[in-house]
């Protein structure tokens, strides 16, 4: 069997657009692959069709050597962009392994170590913007099982949280702690917002109320300052998912800069990646929490690491999603009792209709963080995409 072309698809899924990737080969064979990107989407697809150079021709069960071949290529290692295109194409291939082979990828990356696995939510605060909304749409998120919530109370600040915000701030994460307490953990995102003495006073602030981490509160180009502050306060710090690669990680874990990490499958390197940085953790008791907010296929990736690895913790996944998420892919994903089950399907169980796919085109979306648009993140008819 040989690779005979890749394919790029580009969805628009409201905050930003799936990209994902199809490598067909000769004998009729295709995986799926994803490595949404928020918002660099044409640089990505670019990157992706740069690989085909070292793809081409290639049988697509030498995942392992396809892999550093195109890694020690690129020439200038890692980055975002190089990353997510190598990572949308190893989870293809594995996808391929699997249909070959006639079985999950889970069972080809060590066979289950759990049936399921416990799930907090990203994305179930959408429109809201006083800290009572928030409260309310907690209640209703517990009620539909999740284990944990998480979400950036911090408007639109960066580096500062000026006294009103931060009184807000901590106003808001009272209520949803009141909301959830006893029913789930609450996780605050920070999106690497704040300069050290800022994110100390946070964090300090957020103690008495108990969170599972605070994500990302430093400024991410610095991971010293990161590690400096996880020394001086008593709230367990996660970070990673703007970490790319193993060597990446391991400076984190060697700088003591976190006590949770979160490689993303769409960004540190896929399937093959991540299985030896889910070992890194494990070697260091780091519990492995793969970041987990984006599209269909990145989901099914998760949820395979998820229940192979011993050491994953938590699983990151949406509330809920845009409506034709359905029509774009045939998805095979159950969610009870706040736990999520893995596709028994051959490869990652998931195709995509590409004439679905083609009715929502890439559409231009940009960075929310900063300009007060952070909870705009679903439609007003956003469903879920998963059953019972």
């Amino acid at each position: 069997m040989k690779i005979t072309s890749l394919k790029t698809i580009v969805v628009d899924c409201f905050r930003t657009n799936w990209v994902f990737v199809k490598v067909e080969t000769d004998e009729g064979l295709h995986g799926i692959g994803e490595g949404t990107l928020e918002y660099k989407e044409a640089t990505l697809c670019a990157a992706i069709h740069d690989l085909e150079h070292g793809l081409i021709g290639k049988d697509p069960m030498d995942i392992e050597a396809l892999w550093h071949d195109n890694y020690r290529d690129a020439y200038w290692r890692g980055g975002p962009v190089f990353m997510s295109a190598l990572s949308a194409v190893d989870m293809a291939l594995w996808d391929i392994k699997g249909k070959t082979l006639g079985v999950p990828v889970w069972q080809l990356i060590g066979g289950k170590c759990r049936p399921a696995v416990p799930c907090y939510a990203n994305c179930w605060f959408a429109g809201a913007k006083e800290p009572e909304e928030f409260a309310e749409k907690a209640v209703a998120a517990v009620e539909k099982g999740f284990k944990g919530l998480k979400w950036d109370p911090f408007g639109k600040n960066y580096r500062q949280l000026p006294p009103a915000d931060f009184k807000k701030a901590l106003r808001c994460v009272e209520k949803v702690k009141e909301a959830t307490d006893g029913k789930a953990e609450i996780l605050i995102e920070c999106h690497g917002r704040f300069d050290l003495p800022t994110a100390l006073r946070l964090c300090n602030a957020l103690a008495p109320y108990d969170p599972y981490w605070v994500e990302e509160p430093i400024i991410p180009d610095t991971m010293e300052s990161l590690a400096d502050l996880r020394r001086r306060v008593s709230t367990p710090i996660a970070c990673g998912e703007r970490l790319y690669g193993i060597h990446a990680i391991r400076s984190a874990i060697e700088l003591r800069a976190a006590d949770y990490l979160q490689p993303d499958s769409s960004h540190a390197g896929g399937i093959t990646e991540m299985k030896k940085i889910a070992a890194l953790c494990e070697a260091h008791h780091i519990p492995f929490c793969a970041h987990n907010p984006s599209g269909p296929v990145a989901n099914a990736v998760t949820l395979a690491l998820g229940v192979s690895t011993p050491g994953y913790c938590i699983h990151e996944t949406l509330f809920n999603d845009v409506p034709w998420r359905k029509d774009v892919v045939d998805e095979d994903v159950k969610f009870v009792d706040g736990m999520m089950y893995p596709s028994d399907r051959p490869g990652l169980g998931i195709e995509i209709d590409e004439t679905a796919a083609a009715a929502h085109p890439f559409e231009p979306h940009f960075l929310r963080h900063y300009v007060g648009t952070l909870t705009n993140v679903r439609p007003p008819d956003a469903c879920d995409y998963y059953h019972a």
